[in-house]
Parts: C-alpha cells; structure tokens; sequence
C-alpha cells in the first residue's frame, strides 16, 4: 500500500486573520473556513475538550494546501524562548514557487513578513530568500531564472 497523495500542511497560528490575510498576499485562495468544535476533533489529536478554527486555502494551480488553525480551548502553546530559527529540528519552512521574489517579498512586508536572511542566487538556476510570517511561521519563495 502506498500514500494517494499529500493532502495539506497544518499551522497553528494564534490571529488566523492575519496570517489568512498574509497567505492571501503571497496568492493562495481561500478554499474555506469552520470552527471545529466536535467531540471525535478531540479524539483526533489527543486533547479532551478541543475547540479551534481551521481556514483552509489553496495554491493557484489546486495541488498545494495549507490549513490555519486557531485553538481557543485550549490555547496554543507558545514554544520558549519565542521564534525559532531555521536551523531548529523540525519542520521549518513551506516554499512556494513565485515569478517575482523582489515584488512577492514587497508585498508580504506589508502583511508583517521579514526577510530571514536576504535574496541570493543559486548558480543561474533560482534566486531564494526565507521569510517570516505571523507569529514567526517561516517560509521560502524561490523564483525560477531560467
């Protein structure tokens, strides 16, 4: 048996608004949005009493997703000593595909976002940067030179 295909990319934001209105910038689309208050949400990821909100957007070409989740019961747990750096085990960043960096990080600047480090090449091959988002979420834009 093999996987069908990967569904989406969770991320726990604590202002859904702005991190929705942030991933909107970049040119995701809003596929939806709920609050998940159900009992068997709770079985699901182990936390008896669970409430949250999900808004779930997609990328342009329909293949690519990522789900915002907002806890309100309980309230996402801030990791210590604050945001992390890309060098931290874990899962660290999304990267999205762009055909302008310099225009794409403009316009995230204006949702909150921050270069991590600075825009470089990679050979004649991609210009790349990190960039981080509502509550510290980093993620990567590559734009393709060739």
């Amino acid at each position: 048996m093999a996987i069908q295909r990967m569904d989406h990319v969770s991320i726990v934001v604590g202002d859904i608004e702005a991190a929705t209105a942030y991933f909107v910038e970049l040119g995701m689309e809003v596929e939806g949005a709920m609050p998940i208050d159900a009992e068997w949400a709770g079985r699901v990821v182990g936390i008896e009493g669970m409430r949250s909100e999900v808004t779930m957007l997609r990328t342009p070409d329909g293949n690519g997703k990522i789900e915002l989740a907002r806890y309100r019961a309980p309230e996402a747990a801030v990791p210590e000593p604050g945001p992390s750096q890309p060098n931290v085990i874990g899962m660290r960043t999304v990267m999205f595909a762009v055909d302008d960096i310099e225009d794409t990080v403009e316009r995230l600047r204006g949702h909150g976002g921050e270069l991590v480090g600075e825009i470089a090449d990679f050979e004649d091959v991609y210009r790349l940067c990190y960039m981080t988002g509502p509550e510290g979420v980093i993620i990567a834009l590559a734009q393709e030179l060739r």
